[in-house]
């Protein structure tokens, strides 16, 4: 962590700003597997906190695993809060796994690259979701979720660079700690707000 702060503050001035005014950020872990993949699809576009209301939910109704997941009905996942289009995304990652289509458990020894090719096949899993997962469960240290408004917001407001583009080129400097200036500008971004998360 010391030494990808310390190159990350050489690049650019703002990252020892926000340790100097908010401290060190949190490291979001995650175990890897089935149930986060679950909670990360649950988590797109909405808040952290609604999502994990919504994962505790299904969690307190039935154990979430691909078994479950498959055969639960449409109007129990609508009881539940799940939207229609995320839990079709639910059933076809649960049908990937029952299928051997998809084996969460190797992801661990695969590159990013590898990753990203497994998971991108699947409907409802995007770039986003597949950047989280490497970064909370497989601890991926070099990448930035360009698909992440809080860290576009803050890039914007931070750097004043608009373009996503743009972005992703200068973002290539703070390489290869891309994670922990994600960690940076997420914690920037909830500390100046007063908001706290748990991952």
């Amino acid at each position: 962590m010391q030494e990808a702060i310390d190159f990350l503050s050489s690049k650019n001035s703002i990252f020892l700003e926000i340790i100097e005014k908010y401290g060190l950020p949190p490291i979001p872990r995650r175990p890897p597997g089935f149930e986060t993949l679950v909670l990360l699809i649950l988590e797109q576009q909405v808040s952290i906190d609604s999502a994990k209301t919504t994962f505790l939910k299904i969690k307190a109704f039935t154990t979430c695993n691909p078994e479950n997941m498959a055969v639960l009905s449409d109007e129990e996942f609508r009881n539940l809060g799940v939207s229609r289009q995320k839990t079709r995304y639910i059933k076809v990652l649960a049908e990937a796994v029952l299928n051997k289509e998809l084996d969460i458990e190797s992801l661990a020894s695969k590159s990013a690259k590898q990753v990203r090719e497994e998971l991108i096949k699947l409907k409802g899993i995007g770039n986003w979701t597949i950047d989280i997962y490497l970064m909370f469960c497989l601890e991926e240290p070099d990448l930035i979720p360009l698909g992440d408004i809080a860290v576009i917001n803050t890039i914007k407001e931070l750097l004043n660079i608009h373009d996503k583009q743009e972005m992703e080129i200068h973002a290539e400097q703070w390489s290869p700690y891309r994670s922990y200036a994600t960690y940076l500008l997420w914690h920037y971004y909830l500390k100046k707000r007063n908001r706290t998360i748990s991952y």
